[in-house]
């Protein structure tokens, strides 16, 4: 197809041939829009390609001037600023919001704000023993409050020097110093110096936890922010120096000047004030008593940042590096801790919560606290190995209740588990003075005869310790002996839910099963229930609860507390008690406790061992004292054949001889019955000779062989009659 043109110059029509050429679909210059030259003319591609084709140039616009140039450059530098400012302001606004933000979240988890004031020391508990001596302190161990302006003026300047150079100057917050110690601690790839003013750390102390986090540490600032302005300078110093941390129990100047150097902190010297300083960093790492080389070390770097300071002079640094004058007080790890730890349990059931300072007098004898903890501790020592015993636990009270020693393991220091109030084990035999007292109460006597047999009780089947079996004994002769079989046949024939009752009547308070190896001690119980358990057969039949706090007492005397008597009332007859007291002695004279001897004194008790030797005790009391022993391990893993005859028998017997010495002899309850007969009795008992039958012969296993007797069940009635049939044979 062509397109051909008109030759008139009118109208052109579409040709159609294919010689039509392409070229004349060319504009041709009359085809063209007139343009006005002197318009400016924006040059394009099209352009200059046409000005390669050699086209005649065209005339163009002079360039603009130096100046116009110079007003656009300013529009544009005017124009960057502005953007500048406005997205600065932007983010200055969501930076702003987003602080307020963080503000109202940490202070919407702070404490309530009329709870945010300065809350008072903790308490101070003193304990105190009998003769009213100091035998722990419990609580935060805080001294008096000291005003800033009693205490010498470099002890204040040397906590500023070493922790807040800036501490007048700042509102609080030390944003220099926080450079400073984040310069310090990039330097030296870790945490070699703190950031915290004087104020955040009190501010920690008065209202925050120790733990290490971003939420604490906004809220060490508000916190801080707060104090500054609630508080002059001079009360935020004062304040800090009276509740910060020293170490050893000592919260304050005061307390610590008290435990490191025995004086007040009124007149400590430069040195003592230099290591007092120094503690605050790490108080239990640079504890004197713990570290005095890293304590002197660091005082010397006290010294160093007063005199750099221009607090102190050079030459009195240098005169007082290495001279420090403390007389360091060891913490207490004896075992009177037990007796603090569990006075500690027992202050909110007597007087509520404590919020002042009070002292607690007890019932404690320091000297038989020592003797108790030495007979413990050496005994241990001594055999431990030989017997893989590792804890052992003492309790000694007065027959009405009145705890006179107490220890709760062989070392404080490192285990504060008190094994004699906490721990519950099985006592073994020395559980079955409250079946043979339910037999009693049931109309036996100690002259009863029961059968030492083989005895199969639905497939259990009970043994004797040495596995022998000695045929018809009396009820004495089988708890001198221990014999399971006779104290199984007595749980059975008096029931085993009368024994329960038998021994929760006499005190023990742990769940006791009613069930047939009851008899043999197989519910667990605590040391201390158990010896309060046994306290009615000293006292002559008075229940009792053992108890250690006499009296509670403000520091400035108020009374709060006085212990009532108790009320128990009697809880055995006496008669029930004068026979149990002749049956127990005869463990002692011819049982399995004979190493157990008070010269001058009537003693009586039960040993017990339980399954596999895993626990040995003995109980036993005078009218004086009654005390139990109790050796094991705290894993109740089996000890190598220690039994209640043999360690626990030496630990009591060294501690009751020397809580004796100079103490006048008294009978047991029962020996004051009966007129002429009880003489006989006391006499016989004082010449370490047997009320109950001679000396029993010992078996060929090492136990004593029973003794046959005479005297029919019936021949004895009640306590006289029974008297009567052991001193006349009748």
């Amino acid at each position: 197809m062509a397109w051909g043109r008109k030759k008139s110059g009118g109208r052109r029509e579409p040709q159609f041939g294919l010689a039509a050429s392409l070229a004349e679909l060319r504009l041709g210059p009359q085809d063209r829009i007139a343009v006005d030259d002197e318009a400016p003319k924006k040059p394009s591609a099209r352009r200059k390609a046409d000005d390669t084709d050699n086209d005649p140039p065209r005339e163009r616009k002079p360039r603009a001037s130096r100046a116009s140039r110079k007003r656009k450059s300013r529009g544009r530098a005017r124009g960057g600023l502005y953007r500048l400012f406005y997205w600065g302001a932007v983010l200055g606004l969501w930076t702003a919001i987003a602080l307020i933000g963080v503000i109202v979240w940490v202070g919407a988890h702070l404490p309530a704000i009329q709870a945010l004031e300065i809350p008072k020391r903790p308490p101070t508990i003193q304990i105190t023993g009998f003769d009213g001596s100091v035998l722990a302190t419990r609580g935060e161990m805080a001294g008096a409050n000291v005003s800033l302006k009693d205490l010498p003026p470099y002890l204040p300047k040397a906590f500023i020097a070493i922790e807040d150079r800036r501490f007048y100057s700042h509102y609080g917050v030390d944003p220099l110093g926080i450079v400073r110690a984040a310069v310090a601690n990039v330097l030296h790839r870790g945490v070699s110096q703190g950031g915290s003013t004087l104020t955040q750390q009190l501010a920690k102390n008065l209202f925050l936890t120790q733990e290490r986090t971003l939420q604490r540490k906004l809220q060490e600032v508000e916190l801080a922010l707060w104090l500054e302005r609630k508080h002059s300078k001079t009360e935020i110093l004062e304040l800090y120096l009276n509740r910060v941390y020293f170490g050893s129990g000592a919260y304050g100047v005061e307390a610590a000047a008290q435990r490191y150097f025995g004086k007040s902190a009124k007149n400590v010297t430069l040195a003592e004030a230099a290591m007092l300083a120094g503690l605050v960093k790490s108080p239990s790492r640079l504890a004197p008593n713990r570290n005095p080389e890293g304590a002197e070390k660091r005082a010397r770097t006290v010294l160093t940042a007063m005199a750099d300071a221009k607090f102190i002079t050079d030459a009195q640094a240098e005169a007082s590096i290495g001279h420090p004058s403390y007389n360091v007080k060891a913490a207490g790890a004896g075992t009177v801790n037990y007796v603090a730890d569990w006075i500690g349990e027992v202050l909110d059931d007597l007087i509520g919560q404590v919020d002042q300072n009070i002292v607690v007098e007890t019932s404690i004898d320091p000297k038989l606290q020592s003797v108790a903890e030495a007979s413990v501790i050496d005994e241990l020592a001594a055999k431990s190995v030989k017997f893989n015993v590792s804890q052992g636990a003492l309790v000694a009270m007065t027959p009405d209740g009145a705890v006179r020693a107490m220890v709760g393991g062989r070392n404080y220091a490192e285990s504060q588990y008190n094994r004699a109030v906490t721990a519950k084990r099985q006592p073994g035999s020395a559980f079955k003075p409250f079946v043979y007292l339910t037999a009693i109460e049931a109309g036996l006597t100690p002259e009863t005869i029961r059968q030492d047999a083989p005895l199969d009780v639905k497939g259990w089947k009970p043994e004797n310790y040495s596995h022998e079996y000695f045929g018809a004994v009396t009820l004495t002769q089988a708890l001198a002996m221990s014999l399971n079989t006779v104290a199984v046949r007595l749980g059975l024939e008096v029931g085993a839910r009368n024994v329960v009752r038998t021994a929760h009547r006499l005190g023990i308070s742990s769940k006791l099963e009613a069930n047939a190896s009851i008899s043999l001690g197989t519910s667990e119980v605590s040391l201390t229930e158990l010896v309060g358990a046994y306290a009615p057969f000293a006292n002559g039949g008075l229940g009792v609860a053992p108890h250690v706090v006499l009296k509670i007492r403000t520091a400035e005397g108020k009374v709060l507390y006085t212990r009532p008597a108790d009320q128990l009332g009697q809880v055995i007859d006496p008669r029930n008690v004068a026979m149990m007291n002749a049956m127990m002695q005869e463990t002692l004279l011819s049982g399995t406790a004979r190493k157990a001897e008070i010269p001058g004194w009537m003693a009586a008790g039960k040993t017990g061992t339980s399954q596999d030797f895993r626990d040995a005790w003995f109980i036993g009391y005078t009218a004086n004292l009654v005390t139990g022993v109790w050796l094991g391990n705290d894993d109740n893993s089996p000890t190598k054949k220690a039994t209640g005859g043999g360690l626990p028998v030496e630990v009591w017997t060294r501690f009751m001889r020397s809580a004796h010495q100079g103490v006048a002899a008294a009978a047991l309850p029962g020996a004051q019955q009966g007129g002429f007969l009880s003489n006989i009795v006391q006499a016989a008992s004082q010449a370490s000779a047997p009320v109950v039958n001679a000396p029993l012969p010992a078996s060929a296993a090492g136990r004593p062989a029973p003794m046959r007797t005479s005297v029919r069940p019936e021949a004895a009635s009640g306590l006289d009659g029974w008297l009567m049939d052991r001193l006349f044979g009748r």
